[in-house]
């Protein structure tokens, strides 16, 4: 099995390689770094096909083909609708601040924005990796991560529509805090979280697979400490009624609005 891993991360990294080149190549023809995050999601599909089609050349069970199936399954249409909804929400627009600020330090788009996000993306789809060749059996896990994979797929494609509603309303007021952005500032950071959970349960029915609960631990720390919300909460903060709004909200975990 340690054999077979090894061709799938190196087909996967390799996989990553080639699509960081492609991204800052068309990041240097349209002038935006920010056409990385459309490429974000596309990069798990990639290495899931990866892994898929390797994991199902070998001999490894029934169980792990139906493993490696729904995972590809579910990774396709994650990272779809989201390469789908940024590039949408994305056209028109200029550079992403998050990226601007990141560019300031001098490192140069490849040393702080394409190795990070390459790296991050083969790291975090580790567990994808090893449940193509980890055999193994269909668990009730699976059913469970499964269903945490729909919860953070609601959060974030429900948190897209209506934040693309409040948008468009003429009579908004100055900050979005209807519907799930009542409960938390971030749902579809909180629902990306979900997904890569649901994800590791999935690929952790199969014993090899828990080994990687690093992987879903640094896409959570991503999304709300390194280049999520964190970071995006310095330029919110100064718009008009934001602070308030952040007095009151959970900024990643679903609660009830504090009073007061």
């Amino acid at each position: 099995m340690i054999a077979d891993f090894l061709v799938v991360s190196g087909a996967a990294l390799a996989v990553v390689v080639l699509l960081m080149v492609i991204t800052w190549l068309l990041a240097r023809r349209l002038g935006r770094v920010s056409v990385v995050d459309v490429v974000w999601g596309l990069g798990f599909v990639a290495v899931a096909w990866t892994a898929a089609l390797i994991g199902l050349a070998g001999d490894h069970g029934s169980a792990n083909d139906l493993r490696i199936g729904l995972v590809t399954l579910l990774v396709t249409i994650w990272g779809g609708r989201l390469a789908w909804h940024i590039g949408r929400r994305s056209r028109g627009h200029g550079e992403d601040p998050r990226y601007e600020e990141l560019l300031e330090g001098g490192g140069g788009v490849l040393r702080s924005v394409l190795l990070p996000q390459g790296a991050a993306i083969w790291f975090v789809s580790l567990p994808l990796q090893v449940s193509a060749v980890a055999g193994g059996h269909v668990t009730g896990v699976l059913v469970v991560g499964a269903a945490l994979w729909l919860l953070g797929l609601a959060f974030e494609a429900v948190g897209d529509a209506q934040l693309a509603a409040y948008k468009r309303d003429p009579d908004r007021g100055p900050v979005m805090d209807r519907g799930l952005w009542h409960v938390t500032r971030h749902p579809n950071y909180f629902g990306d979280a979900c997904v890569w959970w649901g994800l590791w349960l999935i690929c952790a029915a199969a014993w090899p697979g828990v080994l990687t609960v690093l992987s879903p631990v640094a896409m959570t720390y991503f999304l709300v400490f390194a280049t999520g919300a964190r970071l995006l909460e310095r330029t919110m903060m100064q718009r008009p009624g934001y602070p308030e709004y952040a007095e009151r909200t959970s900024m990643f975990l679903p609660l009830p609005p504090r009073k007061g």
